[in-house]
Formats: structure tokens, C-alpha cells, sequence
């Protein structure tokens, strides 16, 4: 009896110590405004979680490309803030510019392949970034004028060394970017019996303002730059996205995408061909027909994994 009491009190007092070493987080700040913890979001960008999966563990795998966009409602916490000094939250595009000017690298299209290519030939150095229209905005009519620095939204400092932002065009730049290419993979884990999603790559599409408002319509349109998403990563788990509706529900934008909350439509696959699906179909009828048959594969696939 004797024994119980003192391991109960043991216990007990593990857990004492326990509580009382957690941190008690006020929902109002100093200033009685809501708070928001980017003391602790910094510090989990540092400690990000990945699961290795083994070589021999992935069984299938299938490449697939999808168009993310920021106009469809779902996806609108990417789009917003606009303004691009709000002092609280901040867009997609918005961690993106600030991922570039601290150094993180960017990686340019390969103009015979929709595939990206990560090496040091296509990786996009800081002193390069005025030789592409990388970050170049538009005029109301959908034209640029690259011998004006004011056109420019990142430039390089030749003396400093240092990329530097333009926020004078930010609000025409950021407008027409509404429209992202991203890289997907999914495959098979049989140690862990389920199907895995996961994301490689991000580019923001140029937008052409010519174009009409059809969503399969982004091939008019251009890949500005590929950004792997691990690189990208650790900016996305410290910032939260603008909330809707409700203050209390706060979202990083890592787990945004780790949790697929956002809208897309498939656009192409990796095969032989090295294609996309408009440069192939030539209806919007055939690019939907197209659309549905790798949807429906990927389907099938993942349902018959269970059939008996």
C-alpha cells in the first residue's frame, strides 16, 4: 500500500511540475489586440517535420501539374492582403518577394521542356534577375516597359550585393497575380499503406491581359520562375493567412498547402510525350474530356488499393 501512495505521488507530482512549466498564451496581447504567435511560429520554422519514405517502400508514383486559382473563393486567403505594408498578415506573393530578397533561390523555365529543372544552370542568380521578366509589371494595357527601373519590382544592387524591393509597382504587379502552376506528386507508400500526396514546386504564372477568363486558358499566359517548395517552406510555416469569418481560426500557409485546403484543376501529367493536356486538346470540350480521365485514373487507383 505503501508503494501505491508513493508512486501516486510521484505521478502527481510529474504532473505539477508539468503544468507549470507549460506557458499559459493570453488570446489579447499587451496592447489588448488579438494575438497572434509569431514568437513561436519562428521557431517551428526552424524544426519543420518531413517523413522520409524509403526507395524500396514507394511502389507507384505519377507526376501530375495543377493550376491554383486565387480567384476562385476558396482560394482567396492567398490572394489578400493587396496592400503590401499590412502590418498583420500578408499574401502569397507577398512571402515569395520577401523569400527572394532573402537569397532564397528561384530557378528558371526551361523553354522546350514544362518540366522544371533544379541545378545551378537554371538556378536564377541575384545579379541575373534584370535579364528576364521575371518581375516585371504591367501597364494597363498588358505591356512592359524594361527600360524604366520603375518597372521593375525586385532589383539587384550591384554595390551593396543585396536584392532590393520596389513596392511602387507592387499594387500593378500583384493585381494580375492570380494564377500559380504547381508540381505534384503522388504516390504509393506501402510501409505505411496509403496514398501520399505531396508538393515539389510552385511557379506564379504571368498573367496575359488579353487573355479571356477561361479557366484552361494559362498557356497564354507564362511561368515567371519555378520555386521548389522546400525552399519556400520555412517562410510558409511563420506566417498566417488573412482569416474569414472567424479571428480564432488561424491557418499557416504551410498548413494550407500540407492540408490541401486549397482549390485546383489538374492542367497535365508527366508522360513520354512531354506535353501538357491544351497542347494536345483542341476543344475546351477535350481538355475537360482529358481533365476527368486522369482525375478518374487516379481514382480508380487509389480505390482499388483496398479491393478484395
Amino acid at each position: 500500500m505503501k508503494r501505491i501512495f508513493l508512486i501516486a505521488g510521484i505521478v502527481l507530482c510529474a504532473l505539477v511540475s508539468v503544468q507549470a512549466q507549460q506557458q499559459v498564451l493570453s488570446f489579447f496581447d499587451e496592447n489588448g489586440t488579438i494575438r497572434l504567435e509569431t514568437e513561436e511560429l519562428d521557431a517551428s520554422a526552424d524544426t519543420l517535420v518531413t517523413v522520409a519514405h524509403r526507395k524500396d517502400d514507394v511502389v507507384w508514383a505519377r507526376l501530375v501539374y495543377r493550376i491554383i486559382d486565387l480567384r476562385y473563393k476558396q482560394n482567396y486567403q492567398l490572394y489578400f492582403p493587396v496592400n503590401p505594408d499590412d502590418p498583420t498578415y500578408k499574401s502569397l506573393f507577398r512571402l515569395i518577394l520577401e523569400a527572394v530578397q532573402d537569397t532564397m533561390p528561384i530557378y528558371a523555365k526551361d523553354p522546350r521542356n514544362f518540366k522544371p529543372i533544379f541545378n545551378e544552370e537554371t538556378r536564377i542568380r541575384p545579379e541575373k534577375i534584370r535579364e528576364g521578366e521575371y518581375f516585371i509589371a504591367q501597364d494597363s494595357e498588358g505591356e512592359y516597359d524594361t527600360q524604366d527601373d520603375e518597372t521593375y519590382l525586385v532589383n539587384y544592387d550591384s554595390i551593396s550585393g543585396k536584392i532590393t524591393l520596389n513596392f511602387d509597382r507592387y499594387n500593378n504587379f500583384v493585381k494580375n497575380q492570380v494564377k500559380y502552376l504547381i508540381q505534384e506528386v503522388i504516390f504509393f507508400d506501402r510501409h505505411t499503406s496509403r496514398l501520399h500526396r505531396q508538393l515539389i514546386a510552385i511557379a506564379p504564372l504571368q498573367p496575359d491581359m488579353a487573355s479571356g477568363s477561361d479557366p484552361m486558358d494559362f498557356l497564354k499566359g507564362s511561368i515567371r520562375f519555378w520555386i521548389l517548395y522546400k525552399d519556400l517552406r520555412p517562410y510558409l510555416a511563420k506566417n498566417y493567412l488573412i482569416p474569414q469569418q472567424n479571428e480564432t481560426k488561424r491557418v499557416t500557409f504551410d498548413d494550407f498547402f500540407q492540408k490541401r485546403l486549397y482549390t485546383s484543376y489538374l492542367v497535365g501529367e508527366g508522360n513520354m510525350y512531354n506535353r501538357m493536356i491544351l497542347d494536345y486538346a483542341k476543344t475546351e470540350e477535350e481538355a475537360k474530356k482529358e481533365q476527368n480521365r486522369i482525375e478518374t485514373e487516379l481514382l480508380t487507383f487509389e480505390q482499388d488499393l483496398w479491393e478484395y
